[in-house]
């Protein structure tokens, strides 16, 4: 390593931030140099770091995504399955309507691996040999980059992907509060007029979801909730398509995408709508490093191992979920798949047919899950927001400063929430946006920490695959764009 590349590290290092990365070892508390010998005259520098190092290891100790590293196997795989499956994959059989059965199961499959691969990049970064590790997106996008291109390419990310993806909950949530209550009422005229306004069932569901946040301090803590999240989903997905197929095929139920547009450039726009749908389909590469953070680590068995057990784990079932429920969803659906997605196609087409109860407890299904989910996604922001006090008191935060962090978080998304209730209108739009720190990133940090001999192998698969998804990136913005604008976004602000 070169004389120029060590200063920048240690100027990276050392810079004094909210996100300051500064080397620890798990083990004992010594500096590491990686094989740079310190002269006499760095005495003095290897102090301050060496203090530094002491601070800002006690600082992540209090913190909520490292306050515990008494994870193991089954809780990242937990974690993982619960964050990985939600409500963004229940719109995969609209996505085959554009893109037919040939292409739809190749991009469906070429997505899938692509982000496996990314997870398996990241999950080797997250700890070095020396014993650093990095138990946050942001740390390693530092690293990799540089503080000021690391932070101007991953904080929005991570930022929408954690709030935002607490606010699309709250939205889904709510509004399948309200299915459920209709679908309890029926034709009950006199119980369907009692029932609670949208922002109502939105404020219902935040407060159900706070009021869990307030007994887990930590990541770690929440292994059950998860492990309720991953149960819940898995089984919801497989009802989901075991019972569209059960039921059998409407009558008029084509296959051939070019029945649903006319034009050669609807067509075109149609295409790009569905790679958007099967891209963001798919989440929770900015946990990867959070909850990989939760494992306990010593020199003989590095982290990676169990995190990628967790990964295997939680792919797999992450695998016989979406798989199915795309490919029986558009099997059973065809070209009349709503735009919605299947549940409601079911509700469309079989809702008369199906029991009350089994429609019912899908619906609660789908708002447990998203407060799973929820408590997942919310955690890195409590994190940042508990960071503030700490760096200042060094101490961990009292119980009513983080009660009062998450009713302020809940109240934030919340308002959010009624006040640009068409949010999932501009998810293929904001998915493109973010799209790179799932597909991109991870390559280009392989590449950047690892530094791979050009023309090597990884070298090039990494910057093929990087390279790719900028492409990628940039024309499902712009596709997304294009659709917003033939469409025409229906914005009812504050009306959910």
């Amino acid at each position: 390593m070169g004389d120029v590349e060590v200063s920048e590290r240690r100027r990276i290092e050392r810079s004094f931030s909210s996100f300051k990365i500064i080397p620890i070892n798990e083990d004992n508390d010594t500096l590491h140099s990686e094989g740079t010998d310190f002269s006499p005259v760095d005495d003095g520098v290897v102090v301050d770091e060496k203090k530094d190092t002491d601070v800002m290891k006690e600082i992540d100790s209090l913190l909520p995504i490292s306050e515990s590293r008494k994870g193991n196997s089954y809780t990242a795989a937990f974690h993982l399955l619960s964050s990985g499956i939600g409500t963004p994959a229940l719109v995969l059989p609209f996505a085959f309507t554009s893109l037919g059965w040939s292409w739809g199961i190749v991009v469906l499959t070429v997505i899938f691996a692509w982000r496996l691969y990314t997870m398996w990049l990241l999950v080797h970064l997250h700890e070095t040999v020396n014993g650093t590790r990095y138990s946050r997106y942001l740390q390693l996008a530092i690293v990799a980059f540089g503080e000021k291109l690391g932070k101007c390419l991953s904080i929005f990310p991570t930022m929408y992907l954690s709030g935002g993806t607490c606010v699309m909950s709250i939205i889904a949530g709510g509004r399948t509060l309200q299915l459920f209550y209709n679908t309890i009422c029926e034709n009950d005229q006199h119980c369907l007029h009692k029932s609670l306004s949208g922002a109502q069932w939105f404020l219902v569901f935040v407060c159900l979801a706070i009021l869990i946040a307030q007994f887990f301090p930590n990541l770690n803590s929440l292994a059950w909730v998860s492990f309720v999240g991953s149960i819940l989903g898995v089984t919801y997905f497989t009802m989901l398509w075991a019972l569209s197929i059960a039921k059998g095929r409407p009558n008029g139920v084509t296959y051939n995408p070019s029945d649903n547009v006319k034009t050669t450039m609807a067509q075109f726009r149609a295409v790009l709508n569905g790679v958007a749908i099967v891209a963001i389909a798919f989440r929770g590469h900015n946990l990867v490093l959070e909850i990989q953070g939760t494992l306990p680590t010593n020199p003989k068995h590095p982290t990676k191992t169990r995190m990628w057990r967790g990964v295997i784990a939680s792919y797999s079932f992450v695998a016989m979920c979406v798989f199915p429920l795309a490919i029986g969803g558009y099997w059973a659906y065809g070209n009349m798949m709503p735009a919605n997605g299947i549940m409601s196609a079911i509700a469309k087409y079989h809702q008369k047919s199906t029991p009350k109860w089994l429609i019912g407890t899908i619906y609660m299904m789908v708002v447990i899950q998203c407060v799973c989910s929820f408590q997942i996604y919310a955690m890195p922001v409590f994190d940042n927001l508990e960071r503030i006090y700490v760096s200042r008191h060094l101490k961990v935060c009292p119980r009513w400063v983080r009660s009062f962090i998450k009713l302020f978080f809940g109240g934030l998304t919340y308002f959010i929430s009624v006040a640009f209730p068409f949010l999932g209108s501009l998810a293929a739009f904001v998915g493109g946006i973010t799209l790179p720190l799932s597909l991109v990133y991870p390559c280009f940090m392989w590449i950047s920490i690892n530094k791979p001999q050009r023309n090597s192998l990884m070298y090039c698969l990494n910057m093929f695959l990087g390279c790719l998804g900028i492409l990628i990136s940039v024309v499902q913005v712009a596709g997304a764009l294009w659709n917003l604008v033939v469409d025409k976004l229906d914005a009812n602000f504050f009306n959910p």
